[in-house]
């Protein structure tokens, strides 16, 4: 099973990288009726909440940037599956000459520790928001999910430090790509965007865990949320950005075939494949 999906844009070439796949409960969505949810699903032809964790790769003159790194082996047998899916595109760990994590949850950064808490990409320069580097370090939690997420969001910070750039929304990153400011998810989350030639993408991170939930209905939330009411009004000025701009579009848990682009439907919107 190929791992990978390819799109150009403009002189910019970025690789989506499947890492695994797993399945969300409805309590995940607190706020929203189970009927609600099973509408959406039935209208989709599912039974099931399914998402992917993705990683990018994009490619711009020499640079090789990897956009997150997947959670490793820390949610089982379906997921960590970076390395393959790297070395499917021919690309190895010290190719990748920067490393962006869009946010420091465990789902997005253990990919790039070894189990001891080394970093994997030893030649890679690393950015990370302000906002998020600021967050990690100095929160106190009590709740136990999160003290375990603090201590590895400090473990990867720990691991890159002297080679980490903090950026804010709207910096360079490498050539014709630029940091997406979308809080909520973490007060620091972020995307992406390559403007090249005619041609712009958008990783719109994790505004969207489910796509058949919350595209189809933007108001849903997600208990990850940080800020979920800021998450909710980030996902939907962003869904509305990029489809009234006609961008190519991916996330962080985006179905295969992860590249495509949106259409207004109703008071949502529905994902089609770009070709």
């Amino acid at each position: 099973m190929s791992r990978i999906n390819k799109t150009a844009i403009g002189d910019i070439e970025i690789i989506a990288l499947t890492d695994g796949a797993t399945q969300f409960g409805t309590e995940l969505f607190p706020g929203t009726e189970e009927t609600v949810i099973q509408d959406i699903l039935a209208a989709a032809k599912t039974e099931t909440i399914d998402t992917n964790f993705n990683a990018f790769i994009v490619k711009s003159g020499s640079d090789t940037m990897l956009v997150d790194a997947g959670p490793r082996d820390l949610f089982g047998p379906t997921c960590g599956f970076l390395k393959d899916a790297m070395e499917e595109v021919g690309i190895y760990a010290d190719d990748i000459t920067h490393l962006y994590f869009t946010h420091l949850h465990p789902d997005h950064v253990a990919g790039a520790l070894t189990p001891d808490g080394q970093a994997v990409f030893a030649k890679a320069q690393m950015f990370i928001s302000e906002a998020d580097y600021s967050f990690w370090n100095t929160q106190t939690f009590t709740d136990d999910t999160l003290l375990q997420w603090q201590k590895i969001a400090k473990t990867t910070l720990a691991a890159y430090a002297g080679r980490t750039e903090q950026v804010k929304g709207g910096d360079t990153l490498i050539k014709e790509v630029t940091t997406l400011n979308l809080p909520g998810h973490t007060p620091g989350h972020m995307g992406f965007r390559v403007d090249s030639g005619a041609d712009s993408f958008a990783h719109v991170g994790d505004i969207a865990h489910s796509q058949v939930l919350q595209f189809a209905d933007p108001e849903i939330g997600i208990a990850f949320d940080i800020d979920m009411d800021m998450a909710r009004t980030t996902r939907k000025r962003t869904l509305d950005m990029v489809t009234a701009d006609k961008m190519t579009i991916s996330g962080g848990h985006m179905l295969r075939p992860n590249i495509g682009r949106l259409e207004r439907a109703g008071t949502g919107y529905i994902f089609k494949e770009d070709h």
